[in-house]
């Protein structure tokens, strides 16, 4: 058969299976039961107890009212990890279940054992580069009825498609309905904001990079799956790779090795970067309700303070002289950045006066009250916004690394690179119980729901069964690309990166696509941005 005769989906789906081929209604125990409500009640209580813990040893104890809304906000963020186990999750495990190589419940428990190990080792790039794409004013008034607002909304909205989608057995997108409600509060609030706002609307440069991601890693996941399922069969000439599961028997031992291993990679780094995905707006929630506790990174030892200010005068230097001898108060300052942020413009005298202005004041926080742990519970807010404004603004300055040796050159560029840094590590950090909470809400929410998704993934894309060397490979292929979008910061989807590999090992093996499946596939991914939002 030829490639053109293997994508053609215009023929009637008379090949396609209607009955699934592998038994997956298996009877659950009650302990099983016990044990997973047993496993829900303790994440709740370990996070409930780590925010009493957490506010108490800063001094400012949650009241009754603020420590019950934080509850339910918190519950609703897990809530979206949870669904998304659904989704993305259940596509690690997809090929194991499918093939018989690991029994269904083994198999979400080892999967969400190594989510647990991606979360943990997880960087946090992933959870801030989305937490960018939202408006830079709700951002620093995250405390405020407005932040509130588009935290619920944001949230709320990306739960409700991705239950609709889990409902019709769709491998839809949790990243991608995250971004489109996130990308909706955006154009919300500059509606709202009647173009008064500096600040107001969506950070779009950012949102092109996000939204680049999401579109090339389904391609990225096609070709390389098609590629390297046609690589294998020349290399691995093993026929029992490249056949259906027959009846519950699994695979040979080394083929059920090797789908092991390839879902291990996935589930790996799908905690690495979906697992993120929910952390930033988590950090959010706690920074609304408890900044004293979590606005500041109050971790970072007494004895790094030092170098923080030196490294942050080395910087003032930079700024000063490219601001032309112009200086700017800090209240205008303040405005200055965040309009500099709004249009992504930096290279203005002024900008440059308002870096040196605000860092000034960072400095002069830092030196009085000794290290960012002792910052008192009135400023926190005020020096945490203060390292926001400053760390974005040098970021976009220092993006491209070519251009920004260019523009700062003598060093200027690698000073302004270690302030960001120390920018960066001062703001943006999450707690070990938050990926905790996060991981657990995933592989719980594996658990729930693996079972529509498995016969989607195994059965309804192609006009054949996926066969073992079409598991290993588009699992491969999806780990790989996953994780090094992890590497790069960058948000992408498991689902449509996996599936779009399921796919293409397909058109390898000549089997061809399902057409009926193929679409509704592609409307959820066309639909999923406009209704998120």
């Amino acid at each position: 058969m030829t490639a053109a005769s293997a994508i053609d989906t215009t023929k009637a789906d008379a090949t396609a299976p209607d009955e699934p081929r592998i038994r997956l209604d298996h009877n659950v125990h009650p302990a099983a039961t016990i044990g997973f409500l047993a496993v829900l009640l303790a994440g709740l209580a370990y996070a409930g107890t780590s925010i009493v813990l957490d506010t108490q040893r800063v001094g400012e104890p949650l009241a009754i009212g603020a420590f019950l809304f934080l509850g339910l906000a918190l519950v609703i963020a897990l809530g979206f990890e949870f669904v998304n186990g659904f989704h993305d999750t259940a596509n690690a495990v997809a090929t194991v279940i499918y093939t018989h190589s690991l029994k269904p419940v083994f198999a979400v428990v080892w999967s969400g054992t190594w989510n647990f190990i991606g979360v943990l080792v997880s960087t946090g790039a992933v959870a801030y580069s989305i937490i960018t794409l939202l408006p830079v004013d709700l951002i620093l008034n995250v405390g405020s009825a407005g932040g509130y607002a588009m935290i619920f909304a944001l949230l709320i909205a990306a739960v409700v498609w991705n239950l609709g989608t889990w409902l019709l057995g769709l491998p839809n997108s949790s990243s991608h309905a995250l971004i489109g409600s996130v990308l909706g509060v955006g154009v919300a609030n500059q509606w709202l904001a009647s173009g008064a706002g500096p600040t107001a609307g969506v950070e779009w440069g950012q949102a092109e990079s996000v939204l680049l991601a999401l579109l090339v890693s389904p391609v990225i996941g096609f070709v390389g799956a098609m590629l390297l399922l046609w690589a294998m069969k020349r290399v691995l000439p093993d026929r029992r790779l490249y056949e259906e599961p027959k009846s519950d028997q699994p695979p040979p031992i080394h083929i059920r090795a090797l789908l092991v291993f390839t879902c291990t990679a996935v589930s790996f780094a799908h905690g690495s970067n979906d697992g993120q995905k929910g952390m930033g707006l988590i950090m959010l929630i706690l920074i609304g309700v408890a900044p004293t506790a979590y606005a500041l990174n109050r971790t970072m030892p007494d004895s790094s303070t030092p170098a923080f200010v030196q490294t942050a005068s080395v910087a003032q230097g930079v700024f000063r002289a490219k601001a032309a001898g112009e200086t700017i108060a800090p209240r205008q300052a303040h405005a200055v950045l965040q309009q500099a942020l709004r249009t992504r413009r930096t290279d203005a005298p002024q900008v440059y006066a308002a870096l040196d202005t605000v860092s000034g004041e960072i400095v002069n926080d830092l030196k009085s009250y000794g290290s960012l742990r002792k910052v008192p519970a009135a400023q926190t807010k005020n020096v945490r916004n203060e390292m926001y404004l400053v760390y974005d603004t040098v970021r976009l300055m220092t993006e491209k690394e070519d251009a920004a040796a260019a523009r700062f050159p003598d060093g200027g560029a690698k000073a302004l690179t270690a302030y960001q840094h120390l920018l960066e590590k001062g703001t943006r950090y999450i707690p070990t119980w938050v990926k905790i909470a996060v991981a657990l809400s995933l592989g719980l929410g594996t658990m729930i729901g693996w079972k529509r998704i498995v016969v989607t993934v195994g059965e309804k894309i192609g006009k054949a069964h996926l066969t073992y060397g079409m598991g290993a490979a588009a699992e491969l292929i999806a780990a790989s690309t996953i994780l090094l979008a992890q590497f790069k910061g960058m948000p992408v989807s498991t689902t449509h990166i996996l599936s779009s590999g399921v796919a293409g090992t397909m058109v390898a093996d000549g089997a061809g696509l399902q057409r009926s499946t193929i679409r509704n596939i592609a409307l959820a991914w066309i639909m999923t941005l406009p209704a998120a939002m």
